[in-house]
């Protein structure tokens, strides 16, 4: 540990690490001011109109991490993970840079940091996988650990006769053969339900576990498919959340010194005989099923055979992926079950995650320690398990978990040197079994994967998962826990952004906040994905988003924070709208969001609610709000002399320029407007004309494909193509003399 320096009555916004997995932003005015293992600070310098970016970096085998000091100093750590691994100098532990823009101050800095540790690539070097302008469906909230192959048909087959196909499926954590310590180290654990319960089970072998092995090809595509009850899940997921409270309150017992506990286990006990009597005989139902006329071979069942019938079935589906943790599963792969040489590590977190968020992933896996792989099959680790998956038809998978690599460094050459390891292994097969690009990275948000990991991995989440309610049962957490996530997706992209795609994360259409996180998934750049129980779907709300065929109007460039807002709190500062900027191909957007009332609390060290945030909040918006300059496509559209503003939920349509004032507006908690500026074209002597698109998409911006002018003395007259169908609205200052509709 060591200081930088200090500062105090500065404007700062930087990136700190609230969870081991998960990164959110915090703003301040002195080096006192940071939180723990903050990933970077931006500094606003307005009297050499410029911004200075500090980053701390890899050294050797070495990561930092800036820290508060006292009297406004900012603390270096530098660490190994491993007292076995030491240093008593460091030659280039943190990266400076200048820049009189704040945008372009991210992509320098990446950029000659990219070739100072030449141990990642960015962004704009890479693929990004297929299913970016995509939309899709990930089973997660929808099952939880009870997901099944008749409970996965069941909802893709909602989509498609609600009206959305899905592009993609990922098939989230519950597919796994994995099993608890002490219990038959041959069989699957039974009966698990929330996520928690599965955090110290560990993989017994690398394929699908029972219920997906005895799918029978054929069997979702016969006359007589094997039933689904969509209220069981619900059920299911009820009872384990009525038997997760029983369980905390004993355990708050415990903690307030109570000697007598008979009354907490006899509840405890009781709801889980109710959770396995719930469950019953399920297996034998969702893993049979008569095949009717279909023919098919005897011996075609398992993974392989239940993908071919999904891609039978539902000809639209383009991916599947499915989920694993980065060691395997949360407790990594079990000892002597597998090929692999592997070992339960204890362990062991670094000094600096005493300031993050108490985190039940945290607390279990210290519970059950990591069954580690040996580094040195790490590539044979990673090439077993993909190369099957790829021959059972899977084409991706969602890596999650990434940063519990840290807590058993100890052993093996310190957190840098196990990371190169394990992410060259990771790379290696991603560019063998999945195109190089078949992977979404989570739970990954800290420095060491971005600079030691992302050689191949081109996408990646910037934001915490999506909370349906706040789990420690602030009732009003069903809302503000929504602008929560958007702020950390915002304000992560401009780093995230730089090395990976990123990637806002599922949401519930049927959520009392959904329409609050459709308008952010519309314009955030990047895929579309939600994870609805089977029968809870909103269709009128995904035709918003979403195209009949599964694809969405995609935004051209990833979303970020307006400038206006990059050093403020748009939390709980009881002032600030959270405004997010982006291209279309012939037109930029803005999206202003009300996410005040909830935010993190140093002292208490958690993201917590504050209801005296949570009302109308007032703002403005312009032109000059885009950064035009962002994109070289886009430059030209930022010197239109004249724009036309249509507000999406306003449904309004305004004439400006950039000389104009600023738009005034006041949003909603949990409220926003979508504002889509397009510049208008001046025709002849004259005309004036610009086309919005189809205003019952949220970005109608993003339908309009082609837009060509043509004026000559003989005509003037203007082509568009544009996807999808519904209302298309354009300005004319002038009516057209003809307009001919053409449909392919």
């Amino acid at each position: 540990m060591n200081s930088l320096g200090k500062f105090t009555g500065r404007e700062f916004v930087s990136i700190f690490r609230f969870k081991t997995w998960w990164s959110t932003m915090w703003v301040g005015s002195s080096g006192s001011d940071l939180q723990m293992e903050t990933q970077w600070v931006l500094l606003n310098v307005p009297e050499i109109r410029s911004y200075v970016i500090i980053i701390p970096v890899i050294d050797g085998s070495f990561r930092s991490a800036l820290h508060p000091g006292t009297d406004g100093h900012v603390m270096i750590c530098a660490e190994s993970g491993s007292t076995k691994v030491t240093a008593s100098s460091f030659d280039a532990i943190a990266y400076v840079h200048v820049s009189e823009n704040p945008y372009n101050i991210m992509k320098e800095a990446y950029s000659a940091l990219r070739v100072h540790l030449n141990t990642f690539k960015l962004l704009e070097e890479k693929a990004a996988p297929s299913l970016v302008d995509k939309f899709g469906w990930c089973t997660w909230d929808a099952f939880y650990l009870t997901v099944e192959p008749a409970g996965v048909c069941h909802g893709l087959n909602d989509f498609v006769e609600g009206g959305v196909s899905p592009r993609f499926i990922i098939i989230d954590d519950g597919w796994q053969s994995i099993n608890i310590d002490g219990e038959n180290p041959c069989e699957d654990a039974k009966n698990l339900v929330l996520g928690g319960t599965q955090m110290t089970a560990r993989l017994y072998r690398l394929d699908e576990c029972e219920k997906f092995r005895k799918y029978r090809g054929g069997s979702m595509l016969g006359p007589h498919p094997p039933s689904f009850d969509p209220n069981k899940p619900k059920m299911l997921i009820s009872k384990a959340i009525e038997l997760e409270h029983a369980v905390k309150d004993r355990d708050k017992a415990i903690e307030y010194g109570a000697a007598d506990l008979d009354a907490f286990e006899s509840k405890i006990q009781k709801l889980k005989q109710e959770l396995d009597d719930t469950f019953g005989g399920e297996e034998k139902s969702v893993s049979t099923g008569s095949s009717g006329s279909c023919s098919c071979k005897a011996d075609r069942y398992g993974m392989k055979a239940f993908t071919g019938d999904l891609r039978t079935k539902f000809k639209c589906l383009d991916d599947i992926y499915v989920w694993h943790a980065l060691c395997g599963a949360w407790g990594g792969v079990r000892p002597g079950a597998t090929h692999l040489n592997s070992k339960i590590v204890p362990c062991k977190l670094s000094g600096g995650l005493d300031g993050t968020m108490e985190d039940l992933a945290v607390v279990k896996i210290i519970e059950g320690g990591v069954g580690l792989v040996h580094p040195d099959q790490a590539g044979d680790f990673y090439d077993s398990m993909h190369s099957y998956l790829a021959d059972v038809g899977i084409t991706g998978v969602k890596v999650d978990v990434i940063h519990s690599l840290e807590y058993v460094s100890e052993e093996y050459g310190g957190r840098v040197e196990l990371a190169k390891t394990y992410y060259r292994g990771l790379s290696d097969s991603l560019s063998k079994n999945f195109k190089g690009s078949g992977l979404i990275s989570s739970m990954q948000q800290c420095n060491d994967f971005f600079f030691l990991g992302t050689k191949q991995i081109s996408m990646g989440r910037v934001g915490d998962d999506f909370w349906f309610q706040d789990p420690n049962g602030d009732p009003m957490g069903v809302y503000w826990l929504q602008g929560v996530h958007m702020i950390h997706c915002a304000y992560n992209s401009l780093w995230i952004g730089q090395i990976i795609q990123p990637d806002w994360d599922m949401f519930q259409s049927d959520h009392l906040c959904a329409k609050f996180h459709a308008g952010s998934r519309a314009i955030c750049g990047g895929p579309v994905y939600v994870s609805d129980s089977v029968g809870g779907h909103d269709f009128d709300l995904l035709k918003k988003l979403v195209y009949p065929d599964g694809t969405i109007p995609k935004c051209q460039h990833f979303a970020l924070p307006t400038r206006d807002c990059l050093f403020r709190n748009p939390l709980f500062d009881k002032k600030t709208i959270l405004k997010i900027w982006n291209f279309n191909k012939h037109g930029g957007v803005i999206g202003a969001f009300n996410c005040q009332g909830a935010g993190w609390d140093p002292k208490e060290k958690r993201i917590k609610g504050y209801s005296e945030c949570y009302k109308p909040m007032s703002g403005s918006v312009h032109v000059t709000d885009i950064e035009w300059d962002q994109k070289k496509e886009a430059a030209q559209m930022g010197e239109a002399e004249e724009y036309i503003i249509h507000l999406n939920q306003a449904e309004e349509l305004l004439l400006v320029s950039p000389k104009s004032e600023a738009l005034q507006i006041t949003i909603e908690p949990s409220s926003f407007e979508i504002f889509s500026f397009v510049p208008i074209k001046n025709l002849g002597t004259s005309i004036k004309f610009a086309p919005v698109g189809l205003t019952n998409m949220f970005n109608c911006g993003g339908t309009i494909q082609e837009l060509e002018y043509f004026d000559s003395e003989a005509e003037t007259s203007v082509k568009i193509r544009v996807k999808g169908g519904g209302n298309f609205l354009s300005y004319s200052n002038a009516s057209p003399k003809e307009v001919f509709l053409e449909w392919s």
